[in-house]
């Protein structure tokens, strides 16, 4: 499996859609990292779990919802984060990516 840059340049380079086989919050952070917010954002929410939780707290973050966020990042059962946009989606690729590879 790659890595999370790698994931976010074959994001930025593709056309179409994600790659078959990956789960909704990883869909999430491929729209994301392709600034298709709406797609990302329903691809977050259709996974009701801690990981979609997660993608979906860094999207209000986004968005500049903040409140929302916390939401989410309670629902997910993490702290706020304070990371820099990047470097917080770079965290969060990082861990989906490492729990998909066998």
């Amino acid at each position: 499996m790659m890595d999370a840059k790698e994931f976010r340049a074959a994001a930025k380079g593709a056309a179409g859609e994600p790659p078959e086989g990956l789960s909704p919050a990883l869909r999430a952070l491929w729209h994301l990292a392709r600034d298709e917010w709406d797609a990302a954002h329903g691809a977050a929410q259709s996974d009701g779990g801690r990981d979609g939780s997660w993608v979906h707290a860094h999207l209000h973050r986004v968005e500049g919802d903040l409140a929302n966020a916390g939401y989410w990042y309670r629902r997910a059962d993490l702290p706020a984060s304070a990371a820099p946009l990047d470097d917080e989606w770079e965290e969060i690729a990082a861990a989906l990516l490492a729990a998909a590879d066998p």
